[in-house]
């Protein structure tokens, strides 16, 4: 391990911790706003949906998302990954993870501006299902940064 963060390294982490659950909180909360907001498509409520929706990316989920990426790679440098330091499978696995959930974050926020615009073509039932993943991915990211099971 490089450890190239010192004393800094216990700040970083427990930053790291706390924008993961913002950002966490932000996925969670944004599919349950979708499901209200299609339903919600050709009334008045559409647009105070589409208000809220924009808030939550603009004050959650982009500026959280951006923090918990920056940290975590400082971690990540810290922990030697970049530098090839071997029984780092599961930071890997972890990396592929958040990679994934950053691409389910860009589909939602794509999805959120496509019902900005009167184009849902999802169901009420498919994006309840869709906004699990989340938990999923938390439930796995969690047993491996705990376990370290590779």
């Amino acid at each position: 391990m490089t450890g190239f963060l010192g004393n800094a390294y216990l700040w970083v982490k427990a930053f790291h911790i706390i924008f993961v659950i913002f950002w966490m909180a932000g996925l969670f909360l944004l599919p349950r706003y979708l499901v209200h907001h299609q339903e919600a498509l050709g009334t008045p409520q559409a647009a105070d949906w589409e208000k809220r929706e924009a808030l939550l990316r603009r004050t959650i989920l982009v500026p959280s998302m951006g923090i918990v990426w920056l940290l975590g790679l400082a971690l990540a440098a810290n922990f030697g990954l970049f530098d090839g330091e071997p029984g780092l499978g599961w930071l890997h696995a972890k990396l592929l993870l958040v990679i994934a959930l950053s691409g389910y974050n860009g589909w939602a926020v794509g999805y959120s501006k496509k019902l900005a615009r009167g184009q849902g073509s999802l169901s009420p039932r498919r994006l309840r299902l869709l906004g699990e993943v989340p938990a999923l991915a938390v439930v796995l990211i969690v047993v491996l940064v705990v376990v370290k099971p590779f």
